[in-house]
């Protein structure tokens, strides 16, 4: 499975993105679908997770303002942010693994991942 992330930008505080996460090869509808970001400095973080059952956890952090959802016929994944924050600047990260168990804020969860889109919000 191939995963490529787009729609980052920079934005103002207070504003929204929508992420996508495309994918091609595998059979995409069984997988979960993990979004990480990181920060300059700072290691990766989980920021939420879609299964197959289009259940869906989020990290606390981004609780009410991230939504993820996912259109399987388009073989994709959308990350919405809302209510946009300085603190939410980052490179973005998709990354598919199986639909089954736990641990999905864990990076070995998942097997595959996108290259990562920018996302840069100003105060």
């Amino acid at each position: 499975v191939q995963l490529q992330a787009s729609g980052g930008g920079t934005v103002q505080a207070g504003g929204s993105l929508r992420l996508s996460c495309a994918a091609s090869g595998g059979t995409f509808s069984s997988y979960a679908v993990g979004w990480f970001r990181q920060a300059p400095g700072n290691g990766r973080e989980f920021v939420g997770v879609i299964l197959n059952d289009l259940t869906t956890y989020y990290a606390d952090s981004v609780k009410g303002r991230f939504t993820i959802s996912r259109h399987n016929a388009k073989n994709t994944v959308y990350l919405q942010i809302d209510s946009l924050k300085p603190g939410d600047t980052a490179v973005y990260y998709c990354a598919a693994g199986p639909s089954y168990g736990s641990g999905w804020s864990s990076e070995s969860k998942y097997n595959y991942w996108g290259q990562g889109t920018q996302v840069t919000v100003s105060s």
